[in-house]
């Protein structure tokens, strides 16, 4: 009983307020910041973070195997064309050059007899005192002599040279980027003991998303800023980029050439940014806090209906983010006015008061409705 009598007060309430003409009230409308899509805010280059490197980069190591006695320079020391890095044990390599340096008299022994023997047996050929044959024989001995003095003569030369690769010299000037090995340690032939960064041209190696690979190419223009000169942006050019992308992060390598003029004051090592506006031309972009995930998963945003100032979630397709905003591949126009941030708080169909980012309203308040007559 108590319940029908709450019912019914409810109802006469609700009778004696539609009695009265009044309207209900509106729903407070809430501030948003507003921007549309392909405004400067919006179209900021694309931003990617790099190193310095040296055009030329070279692991240098040995021809040959040894035990590592010495070791002249470090990482960061700067050497000369031709200077001594590093030094195997060259003993073994003296003993072999001198153990064939023996064969090779021997067999220039067995040539000069070789020779002999063939000069007399064509004496007695011509005599007719001994066979064709075995004037054959005797010329045949010959070249095979003369065969194995060029083997061991070459042999010599070999191991003479493998004397001289156990000496590791610099093949241009630069600077020692990093040192793999030490003193002592047993090294392999083609093992890396150093790494030569040339003097020369300097680069910037960035990484370059899959998703936007399409839009660069090979002599695009970029602008590379040091972090230590920041505000500073040096002109340069994109060199290379790589055939194929990493199987794990799934990047381009590209290298970024400095202008030559713009080289004074880069060193190795120094972190940089690079920036380019390949490919966003003419595409629209939206701040990253625009960016919403609906309830099915779809990538949206909220637009403002400008008929009624209120909310509508509209889904777009959006391309590789940036450092500050993401291109908007479809879903909106350039003159559509769209939430820029606090999206997560907002609703489908909420009242907004759309502002910019001076607080200024940007869409006029809706007219409204007009009284009908005898209310």
């Amino acid at each position: 009983m108590k319940s029908m009598r709450w019912m019914g007060h409810l109802l006469c309430a609700a009778m004696l307020a539609a009695c009265t003409g009044k309207p209900a009230e509106p729903a407070t409308a809430v501030p948003v910041l507003v921007v549309q899509p392909g405004q400067p805010v919006g179209q900021a280059p694309a931003t990617y973070a790099g190193e310095i490197r040296a055009r030329q980069e070279s692991p240098l190591s040995f021809r040959v195997g040894g035990n590592l006695v010495k070791r002249e320079v470090d990482a960061g020391q700067r050497v000369r064309k031709g200077q001594l890095l590093a030094e195997l044990d060259a003993a073994d390599f003296a003993l072999q050059a001198r153990a064939s340096q023996a064969q090779l008299q021997a067999a220039e022994a067995d040539l000069v007899r070789a020779r002999d023997d063939l000069a007399r047996y064509r004496t007695l050929a011509d005599q007719q005192l001994v066979s064709r044959s075995t004037l054959d024989q005797q010329v045949a001995a010959f070249k095979a002599a003369q065969g194995q003095a060029n083997a061991a003569r070459a042999n010599l030369d070999v191991l003479r040279n493998q004397a001289d690769y156990a000496q590791l010299r610099a093949p241009a000037d630069g600077v020692i980027a990093s040192r793999e090995a030490e003193a002592g340690q047993v090294v392999a032939a083609g093992q890396t003991i150093f790494n030569l960064a040339a003097d020369g041209g300097r680069e910037v190696l960035i990484y370059l998303p899959e998703a936007t690979i399409a839009d660069y190419a090979v002599g695009q223009p970029v602008q590379v800023e040091l972090w230590n000169r920041p505000g500073q942006r040096l002109p340069g050019t994109l060199r290379e980029i790589a055939a194929a992308a990493d199987a794990q992060a799934r990047t381009y390598a590209a290298r970024v050439s400095l202008d030559p003029a713009a080289l004074a004051g880069v060193e190795l090592g120094q972190s940089a940014k690079v920036y380019s506006t390949a490919g966003r031309a003419g595409t629209l972009q939206l701040p990253l806090a625009a960016i919403q995930q609906g309830p099915d998963g779809r990538t949206s945003v909220w637009v403002v209906d400008p008929a009624n100032a209120t909310l509508k979630a509209v889904p777009v397709t959006i391309g590789a983010y940036g450092s500050e905003s993401v291109p908007v591949l479809s879903g909106v126009s350039a003159t559509d006015w769209v939430v820029a941030a606090g999206g997560h708080l907002l609703r489908d169909g909420q009242a907004v008061r759309a502002v910019d980012r001076h607080n200024r309203p940007v869409l006029k308040a809706p007219a409204a409705p007009a009284a009908k007559a005898g209310e």
